[in-house]
């Protein structure tokens, strides 16, 4: 059953009031019908005319709302410059609602080009039909979604305009819940590496899990890529990185590692290269985002390790790559442990909590019980350390000096961090980056 109603009057221009008026009493009379039992939301999306008086551009709609007071309390008038604002409010208006089964009314002439901001507004978790402004009298149509149907392309520079106006947009939102924060550790040196681990503030996602700076998109999560790219772009910003050479991992929970310059595989959780000005990154939300740097041979590399990539030693994997490629010594590899989860929370079923035992008996607390807590980061340490790795050149939350530590728990800082453990299914993503200065 649909939930929400987006009357798209964006395009109609403003001397045809009263076409306006006829066309969205009509609707609204339709929609009032039939939602004796289930009303849905109802948004009209209208232009905000520059220059314009709010007041004054609401003034003729009024007669057509009046009516419907059944109506009137789920019903919201949005305007805005462009497209772009009114249908980013409007998604906002969904969200605060967890509405997800939307039926757009509007002209047809509109349609191929609503179809595609949707596109980049909007996930795979929300489903839209259309209907044409002048035909919404189908009853039966508010009833059973249909799937959206195959647009026809619109020309590239139609396509092109849309993207630039959704970032103009996107661009001009004021950053969420603080300033962007990056921790940065001591450990690698700055002169040669710049480096960083991301907190959950300064960005513009405002979905609560995903509040503000995820930089992590999904068909399962409501923050689309265009708003990931843009809190990826205040982050390079404020970092000093190319956005447009970020490598990300592509996550698996294994041990395979990419080169930088050869080919790529189908996903692996670690990346090393020796090339300057190319950042790499690893993601994190109770999984450790972890970097490696070596000053002496100049190369570096990230890798996402989680309690399965822990256990197949995807660190050391990324240590070895390092070494085979590019020539480094074992024992010149810094390596700095992010934010995770830390033995204070998390927890594993009792048979994956034995391959933890058997690395040391220090990786897990209440061996015996249904659920032990299990440190990831003391197997990960320890591991490094069977590897080669100098013990004082692992950064993590064992450090002596605790004001210099960056390995938080995520899912005990709910103001810094994501956490998967702690938020559910739709939570956000920190990262870990690092690349070598030219």
């Amino acid at each position: 059953m649909v939930e929400a109603v987006l009357i798209d009057l964006f395009s109609l221009p403003a001397n045809l009031q009263n076409n306006i008026q006829g066309l969205l009493c009509n609707t609204l009379e339709t929609i009032e019908k039939c939602s004796s039992i289930h009303a849905p939301f109802i948004y009209v999306m209208c232009c905000q005319r520059q220059g314009s008086e709010r007041q004054g551009e609401q003034e003729f709609l009024l007669p057509a709302l009046d009516g419907f007071q059944s109506l009137k309390r789920r019903l919201e008038v949005v305007r805005a410059l462009t497209t772009a604002a009114a249908l980013y409010t409007i998604k906002q208006r969904l969200d605060e609602k967890d509405l997800s089964i939307i039926k757009v009314i509007l002209p047809t002439l509109r349609k191929d080009l609503m179809k595609s901001y949707i596109d980049h507004l909007f996930t795979a978790v929300y489903q839209f039909e259309y209907e044409d402004l002048q035909v919404a009298s189908d009853s039966e149509n508010l009833q059973i979604p249909e799937p959206q149907g195959e647009g026809q392309t619109l020309p590239s520079q139609d396509m092109a305009l849309i993207q630039s106006e959704i970032q103009m947009h996107l661009e001009s939102l004021p950053s969420l819940k603080g300033q962007l924060t990056i921790l940065r550790s001591s450990l690698i040196p700055d002169d040669i590496f710049l480096h960083g681990f991301t907190t959950r503030t300064g960005g513009i996602s405002y979905i609560p899990t995903l509040s503000s700076c995820n930089l992590f998109s999904s068909s399962k999560r409501r923050d689309p890529h265009v708003v990931v790219k843009e809190n990826l772009r205040r982050l390079a910003n404020a970092a000093g990185f190319n956005p447009e050479a970020f490598h990300r991992v592509k996550v698996n929970h294994a041990n395979a590692v990419c080169i930088m310059g050869k080919t790529e595989p189908d996903s692996y959780d670690g990346i090393v290269t020796n090339q300057k000005s190319v950042t790499l990154a690893a993601p994190g939300a109770d999984c450790i985002p972890v970097l490696f740097a070596d000053p002496v041979r100049k190369a570096c590399g990230a890798a996402h390790s989680g309690w399965k990539g822990t256990l197949l030693g995807v660190s050391m994997a990324t240590v070895n790559a390092m070494v085979s490629e590019y020539g480094c010594n074992v024992k010149d590899i810094l390596v700095v442990l992010g934010p995770s989860v830390g033995p204070c929370c998390y927890k594993l079923p009792h048979e994956s909590a034995k391959e933890f035992h058997r690395i040391d008996p220090k990786c897990v607390r209440l061996f015996d019980s249904t659920n032990p807590y299990i440190d990831i980061r003391r197997a990960t340490r320890i591991l490094l350390e069977r590897g080669g790795i100098l013990p004082e050149n692992i950064q993590d939350d064992s450090i002596a000096n605790q004001n210099q530590n960056i390995t938080f728990c995520t899912a005990c800082h709910p103001d810094k961090f994501y956490s998967h453990f702690r938020d559910g299914p739709n939570f956000g993503t920190q990262i870990g980056f690092i690349s070598i200065k030219d």
